[in-house]
């Protein structure tokens, strides 16, 4: 009975219905079938003759896999390392004087370290297999961000098993689709792959250039005051490097700190490079400058350079840092750093903390070695006088790129034949947000002495002298 009242009730339904109620969903009912029973797609059928396949086969040329290499290229002839890169580094069986790693605390030699992450192999094996907030956190993980926050002076910091994906993984946390990004057009590919990835609106001011950060500013301000609600929803930031990988030079912070309480903007600073080589104990560009680190929003910075360990961090306020536990895609999905490494870690901030001299010898071996190759003739030095990361270019080449890179490229070869590591620094010139000048960059070490300095000086010198030579000879 039930079952009949209801078939009535529908029945009377479909007449009370409007007809073109009716014809409506009739006509989406048989569309819906059309498209299920109809092929998206119905190939056009051709029949080829045995003579027109060979000829469309004789015609077809496959295209590259890989672009042409030339013969010279410098990938195609690698050097091999032998044991460890640190104040000397063994290249094809020679070994030689190291400028060319950013190992600038010659943590990479340190015994402590190495002892640390043996005893800590020995506990936990070789990796976590799993993600931080999947069985992939043990306690070496927590000692180390606690270790980080203390010494940094913050609140609390989160670790990343990749350098790279730090900064990378950091931004897109903050900034989304809507939301207007600052930033220095010299910051590193990993800050820009961040930044692509957050998706937002990005302007470029002019590297270090603090008046140029404030006439964009300003003309977001004025775009604000056309539409204050859609303002009101926009978070802008503005991203720096505390010390530039591409440049040497060490970013404007107090200006920044100032622009950033005046436009009421968020600071994130990366820190790779200057984490454990600014400032009196290594703290980075904010002991350099004497700025409290409740001035800046977020710091991001690299464990692969001053304490040659493995993975990055971030660190700030509380809220900001818990934020990425959830958010972080490479503090999410990646497998947790090895806890050795962290081990490993733990100790050279120790030494850091213990040995506050190795910031005053690396600052006098990097301002010595700067005013010296500033002298040498026909070579410009790039980067601030303290700062470890030099980038040396020739003043003769004008705007012919190529040539310069393949006459650096010499520099470094004659450089290794006598004796001392350079590289050329290498970029992906067709990913890259903003062009780069060739650049030899040399990395100072705080465990060079003054022979190894004055022979670092000679060999740079002579391989310049001679490429230069070489170069004239070739024109006459």
């Amino acid at each position: 009975m039930a079952g009949d009242w209801y078939l009535y009730e529908v029945f009377q339904a479909f007449l009370s219905a409007p007809a073109y109620h009716l014809l409506l969903e009739a006509f989406l009912v048989l569309w819906i079938l059309r498209l299920i029973l109809t092929k998206s797609y119905k190939p056009h059928k051709t029949r080829l003759g045995a003579k027109e396949k060979e000829e469309l086969i004789a015609e077809w040329t496959p295209e590259p896999l890989v672009p042409d290499t030339p013969s010279d290229h410098y990938t195609l002839h690698p050097r091999v390392v032998d044991g460890k890169p640190g104040k000397t580094v063994t290249i094809n069986g020679k070994k030689i004087l190291n400028m060319g790693t950013l190992n600038f605390l010659n943590m990479i030699e340190n015994k402590a370290m190495e002892e640390a992450a043996i005893t800590s192999l020995k506990t936990y094996g070789v990796g976590s297999c799993g993600p931080r907030g999947f069985y992939g956190t043990v306690d070496a993980h927590l000692q180390l961000e606690d270790k980080l926050a203390k010494f940094l002076g913050v609140e609390e910091a989160v670790l990343y098993s990749f350098g790279f994906s730090t900064i990378s993984s950091a931004i897109p946390a903050y900034a989304k689709r809507g939301d207007v990004l600052f930033v220095d057009a010299g910051v590193s590919f990993a800050i820009q792959q961040g930044i692509a990835a957050s998706r937002s609106h990005v302007r470029y001011f002019k590297h270090n250039d603090v008046d140029d950060l404030k006439r964009l500013l300003q003309l977001q301000a004025d775009t604000d005051s056309k539409h204050p609600k859609r303002a009101r929803v926009i978070r802008k930031f503005v991203i720096v490097e505390g010390l530039y990988l591409n440049y040497g030079d060490i970013c404007p912070l107090p200006e920044l700190v100032a622009i950033k309480q005046e436009y009421c903007v968020r600071l994130f600073v990366e820190e790779s490079l200057s984490f454990g080589v600014l400032g009196a104990s290594g703290k980075g560009v904010t002991e350099h400058f004497g700025i409290s680190v409740d001035e800046v929003d977020l710091i991001c910075g690299s464990l692969e350079n001053a304490l040659a360990a493995i993975g990055g961090f971030c660190c700030g306020k509380s809220y900001v840092i818990d934020h990425q536990r959830l958010s972080g895609l490479g503090y999410c999905f990646s497998a947790s750093m090895p806890p050795m490494i962290a081990s490993a870690a733990i100790t050279s901030l120790e030494q850091l903390e213990n040995n506050p001299d190795i910031f005053s010898a690396l600052v006098r071996n990097s301002r010595w070695l700067h005013e010296k190759i500033s002298s040498i003739p026909g070579v410009e030095v790039g980067g601030d006088p303290i700062s470890p990361v030099k980038h040396i270019s020739l003043k003769d080449c004008g705007e012919n790129g190529e040539q310069e890179t393949r006459m650096l490229e010499e520099i470094v070869q004659e450089a290794e034949n006598q004796g001392v590591a350079l590289t050329v620094a290498r970029y992906l010139h067709n990913e890259e947000a903003h062009p780069l000048r060739p650049s030899i960059r040399l990395a100072v070490s705080s465990s060079l002495t003054q022979p190894d300095l004055t022979l670092a000086l000679r060999v740079i010198s002579n391989a310049c002298a001679s490429v230069h030579r070489r170069d004239l000879d070739a024109v006459e």
